[in-house]
Order: C-alpha cells, then structure tokens, then sequence
C-alpha cells in the first residue's frame, strides 16, 4: 500500500462496504489513508493494528496554505483518537525503496490514560548497515517493543505528545518532527520535504484545473 496512486475519488464514494466514513474518506492521490480506513473497518471493537507505511502518510499535507485531503484524513483519525503510536524506522530496510518508513498503530479502545495522547519513537539510528540493506538488530527490536508497550519517554528517543500540540503542527504526526535524535538536527528529513513539496505541486495542478474549468464556463456564458 506504499503511495498507491491508482485510488479515485469515485472509487471511495462508490464503495459499499461503508469503510470511508463521513469527515474522512479519499485521501487525495496517495491511497496510505484510505488503506488505514478499510483496516480500521475491519477490527473488532476493542481492536488493534500495526501498519507500516510510507513517512510521508505522516505529514503530507501540513504546514500547507492550502486545503489537503490526506492531512484532513490523518486529522480525522487523531481527533476520533483512533492512533496509539507512531514509530519511525531507518532508511534503506525495504526492498521497493531506500526510504524510511514508519508503522501506524491503531487502537479502537485506548486507555483512559493514553486518550487524547499519541506516542512516538523515533528508531531511525537503530540499524545496521547491510548489504542489499540495512536491518534492525534483535536487541534493538526488543528496546523499541519494551519503551513503545510502556509508553516510556526517552530523551531524543520517544516523547508523548498531546493532541494540542499535534493540532499546532498541523496534524502532522511523524516522529522526527517531534524528537530531535542529534544536537545538530534542525530540520526535517529531506525525503519528508520532498514529498511536501510533491503534494503542494499537486494541489497547485488540481486549483490550476479548477481555475481554468471556471473561466471557460464564466466565457461561455
């Protein structure tokens, strides 16, 4: 499910099995959300999933000027407090790309005590470099289980965030925009940037679109 494109947004309205509900439902050009929705509907109602999926499923979207569909699915799914967690992997460990990926954790009866809160990690430095790719060791495999299960704060390592602060970044929810792993880091992965630059260009296209049908309306009126 990895950026699929192929999704429309008649193919969300048209669906019959009444996964993509009211508030929610298409997601703009990458279908990681959408997959989300059709999981979501298939749990039971004490459920729970761990779903990996592409960084930018965890911020597309935020920080722009203008409207965005997957942003607005991501902010549907944290303010019916349906995200657990996110943890954030190293580059290079799949076999379809050199990226990183993170994997989303759903959860339909979260604790009283975790509502309204959402806990990320970032294991980015937690691999080792292989040959085709990296990997993550055993023991670092256990570290990450032990911290996220006890939804224990490591400096530079995982952090609880409050769904007002994750309304102040704009519904993003990735990991690396909230824990820094390194002094030195300031800004953001360049892959993340990249596909926000990706999806601002979208968005210009589809209102470039919109602009033009309207003029040729209003000139052949």
């Amino acid at each position: 499910m990895w950026n699929q494109s192929e999704f429309k947004e008649k193919d969300y309205d048209a669906d019959e099995l009444d996964r993509f509900p009211k508030g929610a439902g298409y997601p703009g050009g990458k279908a990681d959300w959408g997959w989300l929705q059709h999981i979501l509907a298939s749990m039971k109602p004490k459920g729970r999933a761990a779903v990996v999926l592409d960084t930018g499923a965890a911020s597309r979207g935020s920080g722009s000027a203008s409207s965005n569909k997957e942003k607005e699915v991501r902010q549907w799914f944290v303010e019916q407090d349906l995200l657990e967690g996110v943890i954030y992997l190293p580059d290079n460990l799949f076999y379809n790309t050199p990226a990183p990926g993170i994997i989303v954790f759903l959860n339909k009866a979260k604790p009283k005590e975790r509502q309204r809160r959402l806990f990320l990690l970032n294991a980015n430095r937690d691999c080792v470099k292989g040959d085709p790719k990296n990997y993550v060791p055993d023991d670092a495999i256990v570290r990450i289980a032990a911290i996220f299960a006890a939804w224990r704060e490591v400096e530079k390592y995982s952090r609880i965030v409050s769904f007002e602060e994750i309304a102040k970044n704009d519904f993003n929810i990735s990991p690396s925009r909230y824990i820094h792993t390194s002094e030195n880091e300031e800004f953001r992965p360049l892959v993340e940037i990249v596909e926000d630059l990706q999806a601002i260009e979208e968005d210009a296209k589809a209102n470039d679109a919109l602009l033009k049908s309207i003029l040729r309306q209003l000139a052949a009126s």
